[in-house]
């Protein structure tokens, strides 16, 4: 059995909801949007107008409960470690499944997510800062406003991970290579220029220290999207809680690939 099916089995039987950074290490991680058939082309829209905190990996359809492409006999009501569920306009809880919501009209996306990289930037030589510490990732609301679609828009959410200058150019070089998961950060260094008032008090995650001679350096976060979602107020819509991914079975090598693939 793969790393990947192992933890979803983990996850569907109760035995872990923990944020997944550094789990299942070589296996892309994806965010979770749910929301009603009625709002899905307009999120849909929205992704594509933003593409750098939205990008796409796979849309299933009204009712379907399985991401066929990216992990076939998956269970999107009950293989994320923890979901958040918002009703008008509101994060009203957070639940270990939502098979008990699960609706005909509801269509998913699986947005790439920055954990995917964790692993290509540790076989660079890199920390992860807030795996040393054993943390969820910092995750800030900036001053940057998404291009809206529909009843969807809001500001720019990023994750941030601390490096030297000279590991900040590394850290830039692998994750650009990887636009499926974010590609290369949005921002590094004073976090005012993008709004960023205290580094130890991110809006979603854990604050890490930023050591002396080390600058944040910011990606675009596919928890975006729940922003979007505080301002849509639709009666009902799911996500994944931030930190708690959906773990696929696709590499992360065969990440520009995926597209390509038929099953």
């Amino acid at each position: 059995m793969l790393a990947s099916q192992e933890l979803r089995a983990a996850v569907r039987a109760g035995r872990f909801d923990k944020p997944t950074s550094g789990q299942a290490p070589g296996f892309v991680q994806a965010n979770l949007v749910i929301v009603p058939q009625a709002n899905a082309f307009d999120f849909l829209l929205y992704c594509q107008r933003n593409q750098k905190p939205c990008p796409l990996l796979e849309v299933v359809e009204a009712g379907g409960v399985e991401a066929k492409r990216l992990a076939p006999g998956s269970d999107l009501s009950r293989d994320l470690p923890r979901y958040r569920v918002f009703r008008d306009g509101k994060m009203a809880e957070e639940a270990t499944e939502v098979s008990a919501l699960w609706r005909r009209d509801f269509v998913s996306f699986l947005l790439g997510c920055s954990f995917s990289f964790e692993k290509p930037l540790m076989d660079a030589g890199l920390e992860i800062r807030n795996m040393t510490c054993g943390t969820n990732v910092p995750m800030y609301r900036t001053n940057i406003p998404t291009r809206p679609a529909g009843v969807f828009s809001g500001p720019l959410v990023v994750s941030m991970r601390p490096f030297t200058p000279e590991q900040a150019i590394r850290a830039t070089l692998v994750t650009g290579r990887l636009p499926e998961v974010h590609g290369a950060p949005i921002h590094q260094g004073d976090p005012a220029a993008i709004g960023i008032r205290d580094l130890g008090a991110p809006e979603y995650g854990d604050p890490v220290p930023v050591r002396e001679g080390e600058i944040p350096v910011f990606w675009a976060c596919g928890v975006t999207p729940q922003e979007a979602l505080l301002r849509a107020k639709l009666p009902l819509a799911i996500t994944h809680s931030p930190g708690h991914m959906f773990v696929s079975d696709v590499r992360e090598e065969h990440l520009p690939f995926l597209h390509y693939s038929v099953r």
